[in-house]
């Protein structure tokens, strides 16, 4: 029998003690993590920010199979924020629309989520009225004609069916219920308000596609309530995208269970302690790249060095040589010969062992900048 089967649904409970430890746990690194962001300058919180938010977008998608382009989601967001990041470029639709819906929920975490807003984010991810090569309904729920929404896997004739949402016509109601809860309900802590928020909107399961997107996004509006600004400095999305067969297990878990959801905020908490645990190495790179442009800022480089530079402390892949650069900056091998060793003598590429044609460049580490 499916939870929302169960004679107390959507009443759902859980063991305050069991999840007690856990919760102080998250909301001290919370308050740990706020507080040394707090310290850095405006411009360091602006930086820590935007890499948050590329990650989240970035993650959000791939955990629906979907891939894409860092710098697009990279810039759209930017842009959309007012940041000066240079080099920005233009964004496909399919970028701009989850950026702008992500967005959305944590720049205005404080606004009332209602039916309309959810239509207005499903809108957005869908531009083009398709999923794919398939007409989907867009901006409403999903409709009885679209037929019962199942999780299926396996050969046909052998299908396992891992989960079936409510039927089309009791959204309305379902959705009423939720909506009502999540903005009335000021007893329970946001954090494990956006815990209990995740598992209720993907059982329900609203629209005909966009669901896991559109949940991830409602969980970082919560969690936004709860640390109180606007600002993101870890990345839920991120940590479900690492687990995320384990976080599928638990979501089918609780689908054939009864009301009681503490093991699923169990692991919703232990999982949300990892991503904020994870912000240090956002911290880590955001202090380190502007310990590295002090460093340069003695000694001007020409643009074509600085497109390369501001690649590679990115989320660039292996390490640089010249054919490489010659290609990103539309130079001749020659000059980009003569830029690389021009960024060796500085001190900032530090050539790797071997050499001829295997010849390789990595950023120098912080400790190597002198």
């Amino acid at each position: 029998m499916w939870i929302y089967k169960n004679k107390d649904w959507p009443n759902f409970t859980w063991n305050q003690e069991s999840l007690a430890q856990s919760l102080i746990t998250v909301r001290h690194k919370q308050g740990r993590l706020l507080g040394r962001m707090e310290g850095l300058g405006f411009d360091l919180k602006q930086e820590a920010s935007l890499n948050t938010l590329t990650t989240d977008v970035l993650t959000t998608s791939a955990i629906e199979g979907k891939t894409l382009n860092p710098e697009e989601v990279r810039s759209s967001i930017a842009r959309r924020l007012g940041l000066d990041i240079g080099g920005m470029i233009s964004a496909s639709r399919d970028v701009e629309g989850i950026v702008e819906m992500m967005l959305d929920a944590t720049q205005n975490f404080q606004k009332t989520l209602t039916a309309e807003r959810l239509f207005d984010w499903h809108a957005t991810l869908f531009p083009t009225g398709r999923s794919g090569m398939h007409k989907i309904t867009i901006g409403a729920w999903r409709s009885e004609e679209a037929g019962p929404m199942q999780v299926i896997s396996g050969p046909m004739g052998r299908e396992k069916i891992h989960f079936e949402a409510p039927p089309a016509v009791k959204l309305d109601q379902e959705m009423k219920q939720f909506l009502s809860w999540l903005e009335n309900n000021r007893k329970i802590d946001p954090v494990l308000k956006a815990g209990v928020a995740h598992l209720w909107f993907v059982t329900i399961h609203p629209f005909e596609d966009g669901n896991g997107r559109i949940v991830r996004a409602i969980a970082d509006m919560m969690l936004a309530r709860a640390d109180g600004i606007k600002d993101r400095f870890y990345s839920m999305s991120a940590q479900i995208e690492a687990e995320r067969k384990e976080y599928y297990r638990q979501l089918e878990c609780r689908q054939r269970s009864d009301v009681d959801i503490t093991p699923w905020l169990l692991w919703f908490l232990g999982s949300l302690e990892h991503a904020i645990s994870g912000a240090d190495k956002t911290l880590a790179a955001v202090l380190y790249k502007a310990e590295f442009w002090h460093f340069l800022s003695t000694r001007p480089i020409n643009e074509r060095q600085r497109l390369i530079l501001n690649k590679m402390l990115e989320d660039f892949k292996g390490h640089m040589n010249t054919s490489k650069y010659a290609k990103l900056v539309k130079c001749s091998n020659d000059t980009a010969l003569r830029d690389i060793r021009d960024l060796v003598d500085r001190g900032v590429f530090i050539q790797n062992p071997g050499g001829g044609r295997s010849t390789s460049y990595r950023l120098a580490k912080a400790e190597e900048l002198k």
